[in-house]
């Protein structure tokens, strides 16, 4: 079993270039949201064509937390963060160029590969530099990193789009540029995986294993509860998927708001309450964490149908937070279970395994909602669709309460969810959600 890796000395600018890295990565996979209007103009495609485009984001997502989600602890954190910048750089110039579909699906499984390597080899990279004393600062800097991006991109995109001339040549450029600053960042930091164990991921007998599809491995002991988890922390995703899809859509033809900034602003308040809501675990019950996610994605849908039925924006935006807050408290939920349960050499596996799960669903029902619209209209399709996700937290709800007492797996204790870093235990994965939706 490898040892886990010392943290190494990289000076100040070292976690700050890694969280650079991981703001500026997952920033460019938001950068579209404000901007599918736009697309949808330009290329002349229809609402069922936008979801498809958001949908191969996330299905590549998965792909990659699939195939590559052991990449770092084998090969080392730097190049693999170095890899989802080139990712990240290439998907903004395929944008910046694209004048007709197939340049917007060919970026999008781009970015979907760029989040699905730095969501795990930046987190533990921020975790490998903090000190035993500091990971739980770590582990905020890398929530803070992941949300702060996802928010970040639909923000400011949507202000260049609304507010700048050239407004789907614009945003981009910006993202090359802070893509760029992060490159030359990543001269700062050291590599954290010890020399001997990237040798024996290059060239030992399993080095094929680094890189082949493993489909999502947890171990028994803590997987009823992290199925749990994933499945409360998948129907917000969910939500904030179809949000981010179609958010333009219902603002423009529904309440006939035709501004960009406010789109953006819809999906940000989702991903800000993301990560607040995984904040929250560190202060919650653990036995009532789960419970509160699910009664909060409940009134989420709620919320959501409200404002499609009587066209206004107060109900969404506040469903907008309320899920947010919601799937944040599922997400830590869950990685809190797999930090504390499962050992430290494979927590990068398992950290993947969950977020493919998430992903899974967030792309296969934003495709749903596509054939519905298409079939019904926006409110029918987005009044069914909260309906399924409220069905589904209230069956993840009924499934805790009636979970046998004796036997049954562990929930994460507060000091998992809190602090999940055993003291003989390498540094694990953060709370981070979202390798990136959008």
């Amino acid at each position: 079993m490898p040892s886990a890796p010392p943290p190494r000395p990289g000076g100040p600018l070292a976690p700050a270039a890694v969280a650079l890295a991981f703001w500026v990565t997952m920033a460019g996979t938001t950068v579209p949201t404000p901007l599918y209007p736009l697309y949808q103009h330009a290329f002349g495609f229809t609402t069922f064509t936008v979801t498809v485009v958001f949908a191969v984001y996330a299905l590549g997502v998965v792909v990659g937390l699939l195939t590559l989600g052991r990449l770092s602890d084998r090969i080392g954190r730097r190049p693999v963060v170095l890899a989802a910048l080139l990712l990240a750089s290439a998907a903004a110039t395929l944008f910046e160029l694209a004048d007709s579909l197939p340049w917007l699906l060919a970026a999008r499984v781009l970015s979907g590969f760029g989040a699905a390597l730095v969501t795990g080899a930046a987190t533990a990279a921020l975790l490998d530099l903090a000190p035993p004393e500091r990971r739980l600062r770590a582990q905020t800097v890398a929530l803070a990193a992941n949300m702060g991006g996802l928010a970040g991109g639909t923000l400011f995109a949507g202000a260049l789009a609304e507010w700048a001339d050239a407004p789907l040549r614009l945003p981009w450029t910006v993202t090359l540029v802070l893509t760029g600053a992060a490159l030359l960042g990543l001269l700062a930091v050291p590599e954290t995986v010890p020399a001997e164990v990237r040798r024996a991921g290059r060239s030992g007998p399993r080095t094929g294993s680094a890189f082949r599809f493993r489909p999502p491995n947890v171990p028994p002991a803590v997987r009823p509860a992290f199925l749990r988890a994933a499945l409360a922390g998948g129907a917000g995703f969910a939500v904030t998927g179809v949000l981010t899809a179609v958010s333009g859509l219902f603002l423009a033809t529904v309440l006939g708001l035709h501004n960009h900034a406010l789109t953006g602003l819809v999906v940000a308040l989702a991903f800000l309450s993301t990560a607040v809501g995984q904040l929250l675990v560190r202060v919650l019950p653990p036995a009532r964490a789960l419970p509160l996610a699910c009664a909060g994605l409940v009134l989420a849908a709620a919320l959501v149908a409200g404002a499609l039925l009587s066209g206004t924006l107060p109900p969404l935006l506040l469903g907008a937070c309320v899920n947010g807050l919601a799937t944040g408290t599922a997400i830590g939920t869950g990685l809190g279970t797999v930090n504390g349960g499962v050992e430290p050499h494979r927590r990068g596996e398992a950290v993947s395994a969950f977020f493919a799960v998430l992903f899974t669903m967030l792309s296969v029902p934003v495709i749903g909602v596509g054939v519905l619209i298409r079939a019904t209209g926006l409110r029918t399709a987005g009044v069914t669709f909260s309906a399924a996700v409220a069905v589904l937290a209230l069956a993840v709800a009924a499934g805790l309460v009636r979970r046998p007492r004796r036997g049954a797996s562990p929930e994460p204790t507060a000091t998992a969810a809190t602090n999940p870093v055993p003291a003989t235990a390498a540094p694990a994965p953060a709370p981070t959600a979202r390798a990136g939706k959008a």
